[in-house]
């Protein structure tokens, strides 16, 4: 099969609210799809308004498969979740070329709203 995607992508507007009407819909997620023969070792650098870049965080991508690496699940290498009620950006770097997209549900009312984008792919 092909490889599809690029090695390096940037999603500018990520929050993840710690405020939820039902934490088993909560979703914000970065989905991956690896289109290649290989394993996606892939890298996060988290951006914020008012502090340093975090680059403590990784995932992977198993060959030929998807993978939904959510924000209220992932922690970093001390065991650190990702920051709450924070707006912050996520510079994605994996070792093969994948295709990312961002999805965000607020959970935080009743009424739900669902927000999703392809991330920027950087050549």
């Amino acid at each position: 099969m092909k490889t599809y995607g690029k090695k390096v992508w940037l999603i500018p507007d990520t929050y993840l609210q710690s405020v939820s009407k039902n934490d088993s819909l909560s979703h914000e997620a970065i989905c991956v799809v690896n289109t290649s023969e290989e394993d996606a070792k892939i890298s996060f650098t988290f951006f914020y308004e008012d502090r340093d870049p975090d680059e403590s965080y990784s995932s992977f991508c198993a060959a030929r498969r998807t993978h939904h690496i959510r924000m209220d699940k992932l922690t970093n290498s001390d065991g650190k979740p990702v920051k709450r009620d924070v707006p912050y950006a996520v510079l994605i770097e994996s070792s093969v070329p994948v295709v990312v997209q961002y999805s965000r549900l607020d959970t935080s009312e009743a009424e739900l709203a669902l927000m999703t984008t392809i991330a920027y792919g950087v050549e």
